[in-house]
């Protein structure tokens, strides 16, 4: 019985040393799993399709299937940034207004995700980012043609999901706008106003940026600068925009005599959270894959906003001798706003100085020039909006570190002024543009409701709904 045992065991032990070593000569003689290309080679191919270039085998070889880490990560960053306006903004801003109004900034939200949604899907895609030339796209990609599983404009993602979290950037940008003309002006006239806007602005924007257009810095563009998440295409846009649809639409009713006090700070600080959390998405996620570089995004957005947080509170604290939930919110909305355009191109130390200069310059726009020049900014949208992320795209320029991100060393002479230009084109076209169309819809269908339709709430008379029933 022990001899048959001793066998049994010698020849089990002959079988695994057996496997093992065919095993070894397999995986000797199997050939080498590709490797992911570099930051520098996708970018190489992400050129040569904006220049509407003809691969190389070479290129080919390279970019031959999306990859699945890179994809999973950009439709989890799609979702987090549609997480941030649904129901992020809409939140933060809901709990903003007073509660005959809550409902009207809820309903402003979803109703501009699904237009923009069809805008885009219809020709804002082609026009943004299909080959076309320095202002504007073409149409070869209108109604979603070419857009499938296949790799597109970006050779290591999927062009449907490449296509779908773009469009969340074109949802949430004009949604910003409402922050400045919330609870005074109509919902037709919202969205008559944000379609037009959409095509005027924020399409011929995305392509001159991110499209291979004007301000397209790494992708040969004529003015060299850069913008890694959206400084000039979101929130200068929106921002610049939103103070012109508010000084030609008017104060609100009693602006200045009655109490314009948010009705739910609770509302307010979820939102606020669910716009942090969402924004990972926004800026960690503009590197479209999951690298070095988007690991210094995600790191630099996080520093950036816990010290614009931490320091507008403390300002609060030594000015009004107390430092309010609002303070700490509105602190980490504009250190996510200066951070934006920077976040992939700066170092930690970087992001803590654009921290602290988020907190202050803003909060010096909206708690002293505001009331200095008295126009009618409901939530602010333009002190931390357009001045964050004017500033964050001068600022992207001045602290730009090549150590973080290669892509700049060729550009990095002259950036500064680069960024200057940048930042004098998008501020031109959206006031032009927004200023033509707000008298357009004006004189059409109108801007704002009447005297008595906004004294009872947009909620009843725009949506025939109430917020809150007692």
């Amino acid at each position: 019985m022990i001899t048959n045992l001793l066998r049994i065991t010698r020849a089990t032990l002959f079988a695994v040393v057996a496997t093992c070593a065919l095993a070894q000569v397999k995986a000797e003689d199997a050939p080498a799993a590709p490797k992911e290309p570099t930051l520098e080679q996708r970018v190489f191919d992400l050129e040569a399709y904006v220049n509407n270039a003809p691969r190389t085998p070479d290129v080919a070889s390279k970019v031959a299937v999306a990859g699945p880490g890179h994809n999973a990560w950009m439709m989890t960053s799609t979702a987090l940034v549609l997480f941030m306006t649904l129901p992020g903004l809409a939140l933060f801003y809901g709990g903003l207004v007073r509660r005959k109004n809550v409902l009207s900034v809820l309903a402003q939200c979803m109703g501009i995700t699904g237009l923009v949604t069809i805008l885009w899907w219809a020709v804002g895609f082609s026009l943004a980012f299909s080959p076309g030339n320095a202002f504007l796209g073409g149409l070869s990609n209108a109604f979603f043609k070419g857009v499938d599983s296949n790799p597109g404009a970006v050779p290591w993602v999927s062009q449907n999901v490449f296509a779908c979290f773009q469009l969340t950037f074109a949802i949430i940008t004009p949604a910003l706008i409402v922050g400045a003309i919330a609870e005074r002006m109509k919902f037709t006239a919202i969205l008559a106003f944000i379609t037009l806007w959409m095509f005027a602005v924020y399409f011929p924007l995305a392509h001159m940026v991110w499209g291979g257009g004007l301000m397209s810095g790494l992708a040969g563009g004529a003015i060299k600068a850069i913008d890694f998440a959206g400084g000039t295409v979101v929130h200068m846009s929106s921002g610049w925009s939103a103070l012109i649809l508010c000084l030609i639409l008017g104060k609100r009713l009693g602006f200045g005599k009655e109490s314009f006090a948010p009705h739910s700070m609770v509302l307010c600080m979820i939102g606020t959270g669910m716009l942090w959390v969402g924004w990972y998405g926004f800026n960690a996620g503009s590197e479209l894959g999951s690298d070095g570089v988007a690991a210094n995004a995600f790191t630099t957005t996080t520093l950036a906003t816990a010290v614009a947080s931490f320091v507008w509170g403390a300002l609060e604290f030594i000015f009004k001798k107390h430092a309010s939930v609002l303070g700490f919110c509105s602190g980490a909305v504009a250190g996510l706003v200066v951070i934006t355009p920077a976040c992939g191109f700066v170092n930690s130390n970087g992001a803590v100085i654009i921290g602290v200069l988020a907190a202050i310059v803003p909060f010096i726009f909206v708690v002293k020039l505001k009331k200095v020049f008295g126009y009618d900014d409901a939530l602010d949208t333009f002190g931390v909006h357009a001045v964050g992320g004017t500033m964050g795209a001068i600022l992207t320029g001045v602290l730009a570190d090549p150590n973080v991100n290669s892509l700049v060393q060729p550009i990095m002479k002259g950036l500064v002024i680069e960024q200057l230009k940048a930042v004098g084109v998008t501020i031109a076209l959206s006031v032009v543009a927004t200023t033509i169309i707000a008298y357009i819809v004006k004189f059409t269908i109108g801007l704002r409701p009447t005297p008595e339709a906004e004294q009872q709430g947009l909620d009843i008379t725009d949506h025939n709904e109430e917020g809150y029933i007692l």
